[in-house]
């Protein structure tokens, strides 16, 4: 079962390649009516751009952001603040890492599919993009994108914040070193627009409890620190450790955006899950 706040793990069957990947939880992470779901996107950017505005100087180019993926609910204003930021840039080819959290994933793997599809249209998979991940050690498995929401709600708020000719690569990030991910995204940086890195904090702690918790997270990440990243404290912790390591190898600078928890949507307070924004550049 997919929890629209969670982090479950199940295993799925094979998905042929090639296809135009359909949207597997619209509808329930985010609204399947492709009115209502531009409508709520755009809503939840205009009441964030006038924050990001006060605090963030103009001109500044983002390189990579970090934000949640659990329904848009629970998390789509915390993504906002971050989509908001890169708004100006009008990203064309972006690349977005998650979690897989339906099959068990050794390593990184890039879809086969040509094209995402949401509500709002599909997006071409960039070919040259894949081409470079699978260089680098990426495999091509359908399977663990199949019904990933990781990747998929990022990409209504790319439609709606991207430019016209909007290309992804969506990427899986199961167990794997630091360093190992670093390098890819160095690879990708290189020849994309921008570094996308979906994850959620801690999950289903006491408030107090998860408050203090995502704090030391993304205090680990500002400093650099991918060491210091627990895997109970991020469900894409593998790949929140590896852009720490290539923000800080590349000497980025990190900045938190915004930083709540499910319980500020009306959340259980006993068993939040926690969110957080950053923008690396």
């Amino acid at each position: 079962m997919v929890h629209r706040d969670g982090c479950p793990v199940t295993d799925l069957p094979s998905v042929p390649l090639g296809r135009s990947r359909p949207p597997a939880v619209a509808g329930a992470f985010y609204p399947a009516e492709p009115d209502r779901l531009a409508h709520d996107v755009d809503r939840r950017l205009a009441r964030a751009a006038a924050p990001v505005a006060a605090r963030h100087r103009r001109g500044r180019h983002v390189r990579a952001i970090v934000v949640p993926h659990a329904g848009y609910i629970y998390s789509g204003d915390v993504a906002a603040r971050a989509y908001a930021l890169i708004r100006i840039q009008r990203p064309t080819r972006v690349v977005v890492a998650g979690p897989a959290h339906f099959v068990g994933l050794l390593g990184v793997a890039v879809p086969g599919d040509r094209a995402w599809t949401t509500p709002l249209g599909a997006v071409p998979v960039a070919e040259d993009l894949r081409t470079v991940a699978v260089e680098a050690g990426a495999l091509v498995d359908d399977r663990v994108h199949a019904r990933e929401h990781a990747v998929e709600v990022q990409v209504p708020f790319l439609q709606r914040v991207g430019a016209a000719e909007l290309e992804i690569l969506p990427v899986a990030v199961g167990e794997t070193e630091p360093g190992e991910v670093a390098r890819l995204l160095a690879r990708l940086a290189a020849v994309a627009d921008l570094i996308v890195i979906s994850t959620d904090l801690s999950h289903y702690l006491a408030e107090p409890v998860a408050r203090r918790r995502d704090e030391r997270t993304v205090r680990s990440v500002l400093r650099g620190d991918p060491g210091a990243i627990g895997e109970g404290d991020a469900c894409g912790v593998f790949a929140l450790r590896g852009l720490t390591a290539w923000a800080r190898d590349a000497g980025l600078e990190v900045r938190l955006l915004d930083r709540r928890t499910s319980a500020d949507a009306g959340g259980d307070p006993d068993r939040v899950v926690g969110y957080a924004a950053l923008a690396i550049g």
